[in-house]
């Protein structure tokens, strides 16, 4: 019997103590450290870009590889995050990497209440905080547009799609107002209904490789503007 309330005690300590470890690690600063460490500073000459955001930009990579291969392009997307989430990773996963430009895409699983719920400008303070955490340590910021959505699969009847437009035009009014380029994905993604049509994504949520091929144009130039 003393055997078994050890084993079940143990068994406890081991459950709550991973369940710990998984919530320090609240903001997946393990995702990348080891591919950090490895990549090491740019190389003379070298024009780094990291793209920083979520689930839209890692699918990015897992869609169209050949879209980042023979660049120097860092995807440092994670799967369902957050601006508070990008903000707290955002020195180990950008700066410390140090890119000539950082390409910021955020903002919907916010809305989407993913971590909680969200004010637009509480979205758009995380947002300015990662962009001047950028412009502090001299990495030409790129701001891209939310893209549209008109309803989250996975948290349907939110009614994102007026929000969506609401926080882009707060994204689009600050990079005029301290310099930063502003990507703007969405004018040429929308549909009629505000929304992202299933050519570009079959969940109209997540882009297609139809979806990223209208993005790739627009963050080439982007950078292009960047760097010069």
């Amino acid at each position: 019997m003393k055997h078994i309330k050890s084993l079940i005690i143990g068994l406890f300590v081991s459950f709550f103590s991973l369940n710990a470890a998984v919530a320090q690690d609240w903001a997946n600063l393990k995702m990348f450290q080891e591919e950090n460490k490895k990549l090491g500073a740019p190389s003379e000459g070298e024009n780094r870009v990291v793209f920083m955001g979520n689930s839209i930009t890692i699918g990015w990579l897992n869609a169209r590889p050949e879209f980042f291969e023979g660049k120097p392009y860092i995807n440092r997307g994670i799967s369902g995050q957050t601006t508070p989430q990008m903000l707290v990773r955002f020195r180990q996963d950008v700066i410390d990497l140090a890119p000539k430009a950082v390409v910021i895409l955020a903002g919907t699983n916010d809305i989407a209440g993913n971590t909680g719920p969200s004010t637009i400008k509480m979205i758009m303070d995380n947002i300015k905080g990662m962009a001047e955490m950028a412009d502090a340590n001299g990495i030409k910021v790129i701001l891209s547009s939310t893209l549209p959505a008109y309803d989250y699969p996975w948290r349907p009847g939110l009614e994102p799609a007026n929000k969506i437009i609401e926080l882009n035009k707060m994204i689009k009014d600050y990079s005029e107002a301290k310099g930063h380029i502003y990507l703007d994905y969405f004018s040429k993604m929308v549909d009629d209904r505000n929304g992202l049509p299933k050519k570009y994504a079959k969940d109209e949520v997540h882009p297609t490789v139809e979806g990223y091929k209208v993005m790739e144009p627009l963050v080439e130039a982007a950078i292009e503007k960047a760097l010069k």
